[in-house]
């Protein structure tokens, strides 16, 4: 069995759900699971954790992602992206600077709804599924954060621009949303994420390459070790004391660790928590997991444990 990720480019037509079946059949193993949806028509980075790297889909799903899309303006539809129904058409009469002053007011902290088009659920009933009966349903307005937002090309009526964002950000919504900002309507023409935290789109397997791979025994070349997602972050040992703990996932007094060369563990500082966290190397020099130092218990504590196969 296969522990690791494997960055896959998910190519048009394909769901997420059928890139994990895919690779069901590629890898011949059922534990399989992807780190966020992308629209069948969307192509682009999706990590894939196999094996005991699916406890990182959760951590994977929360990273900082990055898109590029082309918006199409004079149009609105009713998926917010050219695969729906034309709902309006207007002129596209706007200037560059207009252009340039409503793209980027979409930069920072922000409130979006989300589309009736998407895979979230009210009631128990996805949103999508309700679109397609015809009915609307209202949808509380998520904060999101687009971190960076760039205008790569403009030939009228499309644009095309990079958008850096946090998860729960629909570009579909925000093609949209630009277009009615600069009242003449616009919906998202095409998209591609061309990162998803450290995994970037020039590094991303085709489902094709994959089975080549694992065709000529060579599919390990393509999944990336789990502690290499957490490569930012310092080492520390476990000294014998302490490995009874490791080996039940329980805390880590500062006294049963060591820090690896010289560096400090409680110098560095991740954007993913308040507290300070290390990879944990237990006496076989092989990784078992992230803990998190609590400074009120004085305790390293566990944040994910991948014991080694």
């Amino acid at each position: 069995m296969y522990h690791g990720i494997i960055n896959v480019y998910k190519e048009k037509g394909f769901t997420s759900h059928d890139v994990v079946a895919k690779l069901r059949g590629i890898c011949k193993q059922k534990k399989i699971g992807h780190t966020g949806t992308l629209d069948p028509e969307a192509v682009g980075v999706l990590p894939v954790c196999l094996g005991s790297a699916t406890k990182l889909c959760d951590m994977l799903t929360d990273k900082t992602k990055e898109y590029v899309a082309v918006l199409k303006l004079g149009v609105v539809t009713d998926t917010q992206d050219l695969t729906g129904t034309i709902l309006e058409e207007h002129p596209v009469t706007v200037t560059e600077e207009q252009i340039r002053e409503v793209i980027f007011s979409f930069q920072g902290d922000q409130l979006q709804i989300p589309p009736m088009y998407s895979a979230l659920k009210v009631n128990g009933k996805k949103l999508y599924e309700l679109a397609r009966e015809g009915k609307e349903v209202e949808r509380a307005a998520r904060p999101i954060t687009i971190h960076e937002i760039e205008i790569l090309k403009e030939e009228l009526p499309e644009i095309t621009i990079r958008v850096s964002c946090s998860k729960g950000t629909y570009i579909r919504t925000l093609c949209h949303d630009i277009g009615q900002a600069l009242l003449c309507g616009g919906a998202m023409a095409s998209l591609t994420r061309t990162r998803v935290g450290s995994f970037q789109i020039g590094q991303a397997y085709p489902l094709a390459k994959l089975q080549q791979l694992s065709d000529e025994g060579r599919l390990s070349e393509a999944v990336l070790p789990v502690e290499e997602v957490f490569s930012h972050l310092p080492v520390m040992h476990v000294e014998e004391a302490g490995m009874k703990a490791l080996l039940n996932g329980n805390q880590l007094k500062k006294s049963e660790l060591e820090a690896a060369g010289t560096e400090k563990a409680a110098a560095v500082k991740t954007e993913e928590a308040s507290g300070y966290r290390v990879r944990i190397h237990g006496l076989d020099d092989r990784f078992y997991g992230v803990y998190e130092y609590i400074e009120e218990k004085g305790l390293y504590c566990p944040v994910k444990m991948f014991f080694p196969e």
